[in-house]
Order: structure tokens, then sequence, then C-alpha cells
């Protein structure tokens, strides 16, 4: 008996029986999601087949409008009350889903509110991340029309078989989460003043769809049990300077709504202003929203499904074992492995392959660059028509030279592909930068992608070879079909007086011990952030120097919204000292001389300087090699430093096009 096995037991959501605990909650899923009618798409329909076939035992996709009157636009794709095609589509989405034994549920909107630009709300509030700008109070008319709306939409959806809807949403700030806070709301007719007059929305809502679908027919609600807002686009670190909505006030909602008659909470935390509770990174610890979850779950007897930051099954099962949640919901952890609860019911915990909470391929990728969401550590995700692993042409030979996580994903999709993979690594490791990287406490994930790639190779009969820096004649004894450079990079060091008297920051973070009470970091990207952040975790005097004009944005991308929110927050509550546009003159025996944006000089005092300045590629012997008449592909940082999805992404789609 597995101790897993509590997770794969059926519950119930009303009168519908849900397989096991495992649940794929909502996400926008962006281009990919629709086609040019407004339909599913193909590859959508694939991606949420192929995670029923993974196990999960429900689904629940992103946000369907259903508002043609006031707020179009809130639906972020079709109007499913007036588009007949994406009823047909929907309808074969549920088929496919169906056809493994896995339930799913429509999740319908009543619109954005103050998220977006021109979208209306409960009262005037500022724009979120738009100074100056304001968005209108809706009419009781329209309200009422919104209210209208859903409910026809949650006909629609039951027509065309979902098993139940979800009502989005009383979280993230969305338009109803802000019609329930006092915060957003601050209305002086019947859907403003007390809380239930703020919730008066939901109940006419879930009393609606009773009346058109019936009561058999399940309703839930996404609820976030607390905002952590202190302010407009403001967080609260803590919680303790808390405007929004507390813990306590989420537990009386909980407790209304199932007076309501709604059958399930989908919970989580947080809004667009505190949104690194919304969309969690690495540094907020797993399992953070199981003792919120349980404090509801104590409320009420209506069914918890719990999400964020919950991809940790041992943690995720005490709690259903305990009692203190019903389900566990998965949303970017669905992205990286869509396979996760098979492989855990399996006893092959080891294969999952980990979500790294790194925001880059989804919440970056589909938030802020309006591009189809994916995944950073599977580049395949929601993009599986699109990107799937193609047939091996043939029978080849490929070398890949370089052991870090852009050579293990190309040596893994060569050999994944049918093709004979040798992996020449120059030192004694697999990992490269990941294993510093997967170093710090709060970056477990990424240690734990190191060995998963390790344990896929073993199995795949990767020939590696540690502690080999080929040569020419090395590489033409394999007699290769192809060859792979992911040489990855060194540490910069440009020509600034003293710098040798710096730790490079690799050489810091392997080698903590080497770093003084008070320390200065030259270098505001995510490596020099991330060090700061851990010295200032065991008590160090921490400051920052950055060139630019803000931290964390080098490197092309930048660091995504709620990682950089988070940093930021807190190094303020650790009260490390950050300083932009300030650039290093000198390192001396004292400290760091800078030289500020004004032209002035000061020494910044510490007992040590670490250099963060950036990373620069390793050089490789491509051009040399060039006479083996073979096809050559450079990936990763051997191209230019970049983010952990840019090694990924360039190697797998090198290694799938051999």
């Amino acid at each position: 008996m597995s101790k897993y096995d509590v997770l794969n037991r059926p519950y119930k959501i009303r009168n519908v029986e849900i397989k096991n605990r495992f649940a794929v909650i909502p996400m926008t899923m962006g281009g990919l999601a629709y086609d040019e009618q407004g339909g599913f798409s193909d590859n959508l329909i694939n991606y949420f087949e192929l995670r029923a076939k993974g196990g999960f035992g429900l689904i629940i996709p992103g946000a369907a409008g259903t508002d043609y009157h006031v707020d179009p636009y809130s639906a972020l794709g079709p109007v499913i009350t007036t588009n007949e095609h994406w009823r047909e589509r929907a309808k074969i989405l549920v088929d496919r889903v169906h056809a493994h034994g896995t339930k799913i549920f429509c999740q319908i909107t009543m619109g954005l509110g103050r998220n977006y630009p021109g979208l209306p709300g409960p009262s005037e509030n500022p724009v979120w991340r738009n100074p100056g700008v304001v968005s209108p109070e809706m009419t009781i008319e329209q309200i009422r029309q919104k209210i209208s709306d859903l409910i026809e939409g949650a006909v629609v959806a039951k027509d065309c078989g979902y098993d139940g809807v979800e009502i989005h949403a009383m979280h993230w700030g969305y338009l109803l989460d802000q019609m329930a806070m006092a915060f957003y709301n601050r209305r002086t007719d019947e859907y403003g003043g007390s809380l239930e007059n703020r919730l008066r929305c939901a109940k006419e809502i879930v009393e609606g769809i009773h009346e058109k679908c019936g009561r058999d027919f399940p309703v839930g609600m996404r609820l976030g049990l607390k905002t952590y807002i202190k302010d407009y686009d403001k967080a609260t670190l803590t919680g303790e300077e808390e405007v929004g909505r507390t813990l306590e006030e989420g537990i009386e909602i909980s407790k209304l709504l199932e007076q309501y008659g709604y059958d399930f909470l989908d919970v989580d935390t947080g809004t667009y202003d505190s949104f690194y509770y919304a969309c969690p990174p690495m540094y907020n610890p797993q399992g953070f929203m199981i003792p919120l979850a349980a404090a509801a779950k104590k409320a009420v007897s209506i069914p918890i499904l719990a999400g964020g930051r919950m991809q940790n099954y041992d943690l995720a099962a005490e709690a259903v074992a305990k009692g203190d949640i019903d389900a566990v919901g998965l949303g970017r952890a669905s992205l990286a492995d869509p396979d996760y609860p098979n492989k855990l019911f399996a006893d092959e915990a080891e294969k999952i392959r980990p979500c790294i909470g790194c925001n880059m391929g989804c919440f970056r990728r589909c938030v802020e660059t309006g591009e189809p969401v994916s995944c950073a550590v599977n580049p395949q995700a929601a993009r599986e028509l699109v990107m799937g692993l193609k047939p091996g042409d043939g029978v080849k030979k490929v070398v890949v030279v370089g052991g870090g996580v852009a050579g293990m994903e190309a040596a893994r999709t060569s050999a994944l592909r049918g093709y004979k993979v040798t992996l020449f690594e120059k030192s004694d490791h697999l990992g490269g930068h990941i294993v510093e990287a997967g170093a710090h406490s709060f970056k477990s994930e990424i240690k734990k992608l190191n060995i998963w790639y390790q344990n896929e190779l073993k199995d795949l009969g990767v020939d590696i070879k540690l502690e080999h820096e080929p040569c020419i004649n090395c590489i033409r004894k394999q007699e290769p079909d192809a060859i792979i450079l992911a040489t990855g990079t060194s540490v910069a060091a440009p020509n600034i007086p003293g710098l040798e008297k710096a730790v490079p920051s690799l050489d810091a973070i392997d080698h903590p011990e080497k770093l003084g009470q008070k320390v200065v970091i030259v270098g505001g990207g995510l490596v020099g952030c991330e060090i700061a952040l851990d010295e200032a975790n065991h008590g160090k005097d921490v400051t920052v120097v950055e060139a630019l004009d803000d931290i964390m944005a080098a490197g092309g991308a930048g660091a995504p919204y709620p990682n950089k929110q988070m940093i930021t927050d807190l190094f303020e509550n650790k009260g490390v000292r950050v300083f932009t546009s300030t650039k290093l003159a000198e390192v001396t025996d004292e400290g760091a001389l800078v030289e500020k944006a004004d032209g002035s000089k000061e020494l910044f005092a510490a007992d040590t300087v670490v250099s963060a300045l950036g990373f620069r590629p390793t050089p490789n012997l491509k051009e040399e090699w060039k006479e083996l008449n073979v096809p050559i592909y450079e990936v990763g940082d051997a191209t230019g430093a970049g983010t952990i999805l840019k090694a990924i992404w360039d190697a797998y789609e090198a290694a799938n096009s051999i």
C-alpha cells in the first residue's frame, strides 16, 4: 500500500463522482486555445485529453465569457452564449475527456473588472498597473445583465455535456472578487455595503443556475481566501496590513457560499495587486495554501480544492489524509507533466517532471507578453500538436557536448526519438549551472529537476562520459550524424580595478562560508538578487548594486512580474538595500567603490564583495569541428546567457529537428 493511495480515492461534488483527488485547475491558455471561429482548437482539445489520459480526476479549463451585452471583452476569448461553433467544439472536448473517466467542469466568468483598462467594476478604481486610468462604475442594470448572461452560460455548459460549472471568480481581484470586497466596492445600493450585499451577485448567480439547470448540476466558486494587499498595486508580504480580504472574512464567505447553494470551493490566495500570492513563484513555500484551506474546510461541509504551490505530493497526501482539503488543484504542475497522477499512482514519483515555480513559460508568456501559455521545463506543453516529438529519421548517432540543462534536454530528446546518444561533460557531474541554482534554500525544485534529468538519461541508455572534454578525434571516433554544443557560460569578468578581490557569483553560491557578515553584491540580475535573498535569510547585512535603473531587468526577458514583485518585497522586509543606476568603479580592501548616476562616488563598506555581473558564452570548437561535415547545433547558453526556458527550448527544438 502506498502513502499516495489516499490521493487515488474517489469523492463527490454534489452527485458527480470524481475518480481521484487531482484536478487541473483553470489557466488562461492564450493564442493556441481557439480556432478562427472561436471554438476550442485541436491543440487545446488534445492538451486536455492528454491530462485526462494522464490520470487527472477533474479538469476545469480557463474562464469562458458569457457577457455579450455589457462587457464582451471580459471573455478574453469567445462569448459562449452567442457562439454555436464554440458549443460544437466544446462537445468534442467533453467527449474526449470523458473517454478517460475524467470529469470536466466549465468555468464561466462575470468579467475582469479593473484588472484591465476600459472594463467596468463595482466602483471607480485605479486600473492595475495603469497610473491615472480608472475603471468605470457599473449600473444596477448592467450588474443584473451580467448575472443573467452568466446563468445563460451555465445552461450552455450543461447542454454541451459538462459535468458542472465553476464561477469565475471571487479570486485574483476579478470582477466578482471586486464586488465582494469593501476595498474595491464602495456602492451604497443593494450590491454594496454589508458583506451579504457584496455577495449578492454570487447568491443570485447560483440561485439562477439552480433554477435553470436543476439542483443536481454542480456549481462551485473559485475563491481567494486571503488577498494579501495593502493598497492598489501593492502587496503585503506578511498579510499584517491587509486592506482586502482577511482569512477570517474568507472563512465567513465560505460559509455563506455554502448556504447559498455552492457545491464546492476551489481556493487560493492573492489578487493582481499581490500577484506573488495569486501566481506564487519559487520564493513562496510549497504547500503554503494548506493551512488557509484547512481553516475554510473546518467551517464548511462541501469539498475544498486547494491550488497554489501544491505540487509537493507528500504535503498533498498528508493534507488529504488529515481532512484539511478534499482535492489538490494543479495548474502549472499539470503543464510540466501531464502524467503527474499516473506516475504517482504507479509508485514512480521520481519520474514526475517538476514544476520549478519560475513563471517563465506560463505567467510571463500568457499574462505579460500575450503569447500562448506553455512551460519552461516542458517545451511541448499546451502546444503538443505544434511542437510534439517527431519520430526519429532513421538510425542516427548524436553527440552532445555539455551536461548542463540544455545538454541533458538535447540528449533526452534525441534518445526519445530513437537515436544513439553520447554526452560529453568535462566536469565530474551533470547539471551545469542548475547545480548552483538549486543550491538556494528556496529552489529545491531546481535540484529536483537536475535529478529528474539524470534519471531520464539513465533510463534512456544515454552514454554519459564525465570528465571528458572531447577533441576532434574523440568526436570523429563516435561517427556522429549530428553534434549538439551545449557548452554553457562562464562568469563575466569585466575590466574593473580590484575585481579579483571579489568572490565570483557561482563561487559564492557553492561556498557561502566565504562570505562575511556585511556583503555587497554587484549585479542586480536574477543571480545576484537570489544570492542576496539567501544571504539575507541567514541574517546577513546585504546591499545590492545594479547599473541599470531596475533590478531583475537584464537577460532579455527579465523576471516575471510576480517573481520580481516578491523579491522586491522580501528585500524590503529583510532590510536589503538596493542601489540602481549605480556602477561598480573599484573593489578595495574596504568594500565596493561605486559611481552613482550623478557622477559622485561612494564607498560601500563590506567584508565581502560578490561579483554577479553576468555570464558570457564559453568558447567552443564549432569552427574547428566543421571539417567533420555533420550538422552542428549550438543551444542554450552557448548562444548567449539566458533563462532556463531558453536553454531547454533551444535544446528540445534542435534535437527534435535532427
